[in-house]
């Protein structure tokens, strides 16, 4: 994912994309945080970038 991907819910930069049988959708850490155990059983595929935040935080 780039810096240019964002949150579906609030518009911040994504760092969880879950791929869905219908499409997908984006997630910054804070809304990937409130939905994401929900939508992992019916996920095809969750690509979490959830570590950045840390690498990025301490740069």
């Amino acid at each position: 994912m780039t810096a240019t991907d964002r949150c579906d819910a609030c518009g911040a930069r994504a760092y969880v994309k879950v791929e869905l049988e219908s499409g997908s959708l984006l997630f910054c850490g804070h809304h990937a945080n409130q939905h994401l155990d929900k939508l992992s059983a019916t996920a095809k595929n969750i690509i979490d970038e959830r570590s950045q935040l840390t690498a990025e935080s301490v740069n």
